[in-house]
């Protein structure tokens, strides 16, 4: 099982995340869908997305999608250990967003 950290809209992800889910990968997609967070590689740098960026020497990375969860009022949604599925059907990361 692995999990995620939210905070202030960003998604921080793991190193063991990123080389499991996203090896490779610069950007991705970040859609919140019926309290879904849905976090998809994109595979062209051409077809835009947020950056993932190197947030430290281990290769954890951080996502800011900040207009995302303002679009959906959860902008104040934080949690250091949100569980976090790939689902193939969709091509995504994802995860249930609930209030702790």
């Amino acid at each position: 099982m692995s999990t995620i950290a939210i905070r202030d809209g960003a998604i921080y992800l793991p190193s063991a995340v990123v080389d499991t889910y996203f090896r490779g990968i610069d950007a991705v997609i970040v859609l919140i869908q019926q309290e879904e967070l849905m976090v998809m590689p994109v595979h062209q740098a051409t077809a835009g997305g947020c950056l993932l960026k190197v947030r430290n020497a281990a290769g954890d990375r951080v996502v800011q999608a900040r207009d995302v969860f303002q679009d959906r009022d959860l902008l104040d949604f934080a949690s250091n250990d949100l569980t976090v599925a790939w689902e193939a059907d969709k091509g995504a990361l994802c995860a249930i967003l609930k209030s702790e």
